[in-house]
């Protein structure tokens, strides 16, 4: 890339009922030296573009914010813009970014939404701190990466403002706004799921810590939790945040498994972000992994019998994906997350407990905050020849 971004203050204005976003977005970059330079961002109508503090020349269309201005070292970008925030449509996953629920709107912009409501430099690779500033209504509650820094009541409107000081990927941003009441600390959803989400997010804490002995420390300041009053196809990652929908609650935790995926994230995906979607198995793999051993540890079925269960369905699937490097039109493919978590109960199995979750916190120390690759992983597990097979030949192992 030929620049980068260390930071994001966004000053975001939202009105439900209309679905209009007024936005204010600085970026403190840095580069060699440019005489141009280009930003992601949507639809959203930009009115002024200045550069270190002065109006720049600029060009807006097809998903792409070109900016005219002479730059070299430390800069910083202000971008005012308006509009009603859609969408980015692919034919691959459908509907990407900031999108209007039934009351209120929610943020999923994994892997390329992110530029539906801020303009930004929209790759993986590229983390940065962010502060985010929402003012809505009062009556609705407003949940953002990061800790809650301030919260100011004018009138009929609430300013939260939320602060992530982590490095985090653009994808991994979100605002979620609806009428939530808090069922458990950290945990928020619509009055009438109040008692089913305390039951079925009863048991997150204990895979905090489980999963804090097994990978090392939770890589953040915190984490919450967002059910919608709106059914979602699946749940949304995002940096020290969820969302689930109401569908995902039933009052018999009947959807743990996905509680205990998500939260694996913050270590898998999140704190170690990859360095391009074609690694994409070390956030999927691992954090479909994570539910199995949830399921272990919790009395569920066994990590052995989880992995002979996905092997039996893998072995039922075309054999035409090669994980360790997907094409586009795989990244999310199910055989990505089945046969990366197979790949890791094969890997556990030849190390032992003992080396397997040592190399699994090495991982999670040695790159926490960063980003990789899967050469980075095999260079650290070793046992090259086992992981090749598995990775990088479309064939199930026998």
């Amino acid at each position: 890339m030929s620049f980068s971004v260390h930071h994001y203050a966004l000053e975001l204005d939202y009105k439900p009922h209309s679905g209009r976003l007024s936005g204010r977005a600085v970026l403190q970059a840095s580069c060699t030296a440019l005489s141009s330079f280009s930003l992601s961002f949507g639809s959203l109508r930009v009115s002024k573009v200045l550069v270190n503090g002065k109006p720049a020349r600029y060009a807006h269309a097809g998903g792409v914010l070109n900016v005219r201005a002479a730059v070299r070292g430390s800069f910083s970008v202000e971008v005012r813009y308006s509009g009603t925030p859609v969408p980015i449509s692919t034919p691959e996953w459908g509907d990407l970014g900031w999108d209007e629920l039934t009351d209120g709107s929610i943020v999923a912009s994994q892997p390329i939404g992110a530029p539906s409501w801020f303009p930004c430099l929209d790759d993986p690779s590229s983390k940065a701190s962010y502060l985010i500033d929402v003012t809505a209504p009062s009556s609705y509650t407003v949940v953002c990466n990061g800790v809650l820094v301030d919260g100011k009541v004018s009138g009929s409107t609430t300013r939260w403002t939320y602060s992530m000081a982590a490095p985090m990927a653009t994808y991994l941003s979100t605002v979620q706004i609806g009428q939530y009441v808090e069922a458990l600390p950290g945990v928020w959803a619509p009055s009438r799921l109040r008692r089913p989400v305390a039951h079925d997010f009863g048991r997150q804490s204990e895979m905090v810590e489980l999963f804090s002995s097994l990978f090392g420390p939770y890589p953040f300041a915190g984490y919450a939790v967002v059910v919608t009053d709106d059914a979602l196809d699946v749940p949304v990652e995002a940096q020290g945040l969820s969302t689930f929908g109401s569908n995902h609650v039933d009052g018999r935790r009947g959807s743990e498994r996905l509680v205990a995926h998500e939260l694996a994230h913050q270590w898998f995906g999140n704190s170690v972000g990859i360095a391009a979607w074609e690694h994409i198995w070390l956030n999927e793999g691992f954090a479909c992994y994570s539910e199995w051993l949830w399921s272990e540890a919790s009395g569920g079925r066994s990590a052995d019998v989880c992995a002979a269960a996905a092997r039996d369905l893998l072995q039922r699937l075309p054999q035409d994906v090669v994980i360790g490097a997907p094409d586009r039109a795989h990244w999310f493919d199910d055989r990505v997350y089945q046969r990366g978590a197979l790949t890791l109960h094969t890997l556990r199995r030849e190390m032992g407990d003992d080396s397997f979750f040592a190399l699994l916190r090495e991982w999670c120390a040695r790159h926490r905050h960063g980003v990789v690759t899967t050469d980075d992983f095999l260079n650290l597990a070793g046992h090259q020849d086992l992981l090749t097979h598995w990775l990088f030949e479309p064939d199930l192992p026998l």
